[in-house]
């Protein structure tokens, strides 16, 4: 039986989560901050639709990118050499989050009956970003933003949410940022949770969930990254070079 959660019910132990439908582990609490930080500092993370409950998953495998093992296919790095070197183009974070959670929302309607980014989830996220720990990495260009991406960030641990592009490899962009900004923080592995072919083409590839339970429990002890050092604009898109010839 799928356990309820009220606003004081701590979570069960990750092993416990269902196989089928895969990785459930419970339903119900809240969105609060404390809440949704220590869910994800245990692996865990809220997914459902509008009229559903709060549902509660930890994936097992779960799908993570090791910053080390980013795929910069040969076209990708022609399309970051361009954006380096064009003014016309902007790289920067947390200028608009609210923006791109909106935006991600809005794509993941596309071809579907709902979106689970829910009113909800927008308010939590956006609570979670005023308390520090939600970031925005974003693609502007010619002052308009055309992609970007959001997560979770906890110590030295970064929690991919969503990404959205109205441009060609708009959301590779950001994410190549994002992956260049955490090398120089020591963080070594974004969570991908799910898997999919779009994120194994980019170096993403499933662990056990064991081996990524341990992960964590070192990672989101370490000091916070420095994300004040990403807000400066000249930063990140000088960092897209290690990408470059």
């Amino acid at each position: 039986m799928l356990p309820w959660l009220d606003t004081h019910t701590p979570f069960p132990p990750i092993e416990r989560a269902l196989k089928e439908p895969s990785g459930l582990l419970a339903a119900g609490a809240d969105l609060s901050v404390p809440r949704l930080l220590n869910a994800y500092q245990h692996g865990i993370f809220p997914w459902y639709s509008e009229g559903e409950p709060i549902l509660w998953w930890s994936t097992e495998p779960r799908m993570v990118l090791r910053c080390a093992d980013f795929r910069c296919h040969r076209s990708l790095r022609k399309t970051l050499e361009k954006v380096s070197l064009d003014p016309a183009w902007e790289i920067r974070c947390d200028t608009a989050f609210a923006e791109v959670i909106q935006a991600c929302s809005e794509q993941h309607r596309a071809g579907q009956s709902g979106t689970w980014i829910v009113p909800e989830m927008v308010a939590a996220y956006s609570a979670l970003h005023h308390a520090g720990h939600a970031h925005s990495v974003e693609t502007w260009h010619e002052g308009k933003l055309v992609s970007g991406l959001y997560g979770v960030a906890i110590g030295r641990m970064f929690y991919g949410e969503s990404m959205f592009t109205r441009v060609t490899d708009g959301s590779k962009i950001a994410l190549a940022a994002l992956v260049a900004f955490l090398r120089t923080q020591d963080c070594a592995l974004i969570d991908c949770q799910q898997q999919t072919r779009h994120l194994a083409s980019l170096g993403a590839a499933p662990i056990c969930r064991a081996a990524f339970k341990a992960y964590l429990a070192s990672s989101t002890v370490q000091p916070e990254m420095d994300w004040q050092n990403a807000a400066k604009h000249s930063n990140l898109k000088a960092m897209l070079t290690v990408f470059t010839p």
